[in-house]
Order: C-alpha cells, then structure tokens, then sequence
C-alpha cells in the first residue's frame, strides 16, 4: 500500500504544483488522471524521492519514504516522462549495465534477469539492435524493462503512451496490465481511455488537486442522466457555448457534435446518453479552469 497524506509543493517561482493531496494506492493499477501541466509529473516526481515536499508524509509498505529513501528506490521502479538512451549501444547491453548499478553483480542471476525481461517486453528478436534503431514503442518497452530490474513493488509510469500508435500502444498497455497483478502501478496520463480500459482505481488530479478519486465506474455514475449530446451548426456553436455547460466538442460528418451536462434536458434537439469517463474528465477540468478565472 502506497499512502499520501497532505502533500504540498511549490516551486521557488510561485508555481503551487502539489496542493494538499492526499491518496491511498493498493496493489494494482492506479490512474493518474490529469491535463498538461495538472501536477501529475510533480507528484511522481516527489513519491519518487527526485524531490522533497514542502509538507506532508508518503509511506510505502511501512517505510517512511521521506525519511528512508533508499528504502523506497530498493522497492522502486520508474519510468519518467522523458528519458533518454544511448543510441549506439543495444539494448541487451544497456539493460545489463541498468542491471549492475541496481545492485544485480552476480553475473548468473544478471543474465537471467536481463533475458527474462527482455522476453516480457517482446524485445528479445532486436535484443543486439542499436537502440537509436528503435521505434517510439520499442523505446518505450525498453523504459518498462530498465523499470522492472530488481523486481520493484512499486512501478511509476509517466504518460508512458504518448506518441505510440494504436499498436504499440496496446501492446505497452497489456504489459502494464500484467504487471499490475502483482504490484502497485501508478500510470500518470491525460489520455482518458488508458484510464478507463485499466485501471480499476483512480484519482483526478487539476492544478495539483484531487478533484476525483476511487473507482471510474462510480465517477461515471454520478452523471447518469445529466449527460445531453445533439449536433449544431458552426453557427450555433458559440451560442451553445455561452449558455450552457458543453462538456466536450468533436466533428462527427462536418458538424460538430457537443456533450452537454445539465439537469434536464437543455431544448427538444438533445437526446440523453450515458456518460463516460470523458464526460467526468471534462466536466471537471472546465469546473476547475472556471474556478481559476474567477479567482485571478
């Protein structure tokens, strides 16, 4: 069990990244939901132990993370955001030197981790290949793999499918999803259907705040029957923008389509939908940038 309790942060410019957040994350995946920008990079970053809090307390399976940090990084695996690779070496290689400064020394024991993870990752076949070679999911799957040395229970991945096309991407997340039978996963992303397809436990997180957490299914509950969709003209658009909550906006034919929450129904050319986890996203993102203009 990974427990945040009132977890503050703000950097030396003013910029207030982690507001009072406070999370309890079981074995499983977890989901980080948030915009660019939302605080979910500084949060990881903190639980990480890459940076100190102002205030609050972090524990992980009884260790006291903010005063025992080694203790966490020998449980720990992470995969930042953006991290880089030597392009000319491969990626047998590299994932064995990972495996040395992870205390892995014993040449046997470090040969058959290096494989094994490299079987898991399906990158076994391009295990010689250079690594400046490797596709954006490649990449992405050597990160997962360099994360897994040591057998960490605990696994950070932030916005790991970024930029991966739809293949790649499936195929990074049912590796996730396996992992996290086993252990706890926070996967950090603003993408909501990563969220949605899972994660059974998740937080919202806006201007460093959580504004949602535990299950999706529940979140998605709270708008049943207050969801209206309808398609209008360019024209109307804007119209319907000013005068009630749209929720979200896409083109659909040429036209675009609205998501639009209210109590009833908002005029005859509405029809009732079931809401998703977007609509929830979407709902609270707007309420929270709202909120924020009022304020400034």
């Amino acid at each position: 069990m990974l427990s945040i309790k009132q977890l503050n942060k703000t950097y030396s410019n003013g910029v207030r990244a982690i507001h009072d957040v406070s999370l309890d994350i079981p074995n499983g995946m977890f989901g980080l939901l948030g915009p660019n920008g939302a605080g979910k990079s500084s949060l990881m970053r903190t639980i990480a132990t890459l940076q100190d809090p102002d205030s609050g307390s972090i524990t992980f399976n009884g260790v006291d993370v903010l005063k025992d940090k080694e203790g966490l990084r020998r449980q720990l695996g992470y995969l930042p955001q953006d991290f880089g690779v030597y392009p000319k070496v491969s990626a047998e290689t590299l994932l064995n030197h990972f495996a040395v400064l992870k205390g892995l020394t014993e040449k046997g024991p470090r040969k058959e981790a290096v494989e094994a993870l490299l079987q898991q990752t399906n990158l076994w076949e391009a295990r010689k290949r250079k690594l400046g070679t490797y596709s954006g999911g490649m990449r992405q799957r050597f990160g997962i793999a360099q994360a897994l040395l040591g057998a960490p229970r605990l696994v950070i991945v932030d916005e790991p499918t970024a930029g991966l096309d739809p293949d790649e991407r499936n195929r990074f997340l049912n590796l996730l999803a396996k992992i996290g039978e086993q252990v706890v996963v926070i996967l950090s992303t603003h993408i909501v259907a990563d969220v949605t397809d899972l994660c059974p436990r998740m937080a919202m997180i806006v201007k460093g705040q959580v504004l949602v957490q535990g299950e999706p299914q529940a979140a998605i509950e709270t708008l049943n029957h207050k969801v209206w969709r309808r398609s209008v003209s360019t024209d109307e658009l804007a119209r319907y923008q000013q005068s009630l909550n749209v929720l979200s906006t896409r083109l659909v034919g040429g036209r675009p389509q609205i998501n639009v929450y209210a109590d009833s129904q908002p005029d005859s050319g509405f029809v009732q939908i079931a809401p998703d986890l977007e609509d929830v996203y979407f709902l609270h993102v707007r309420h929270a940038a709202r909120a924020a203009s009022a304020q400034a």
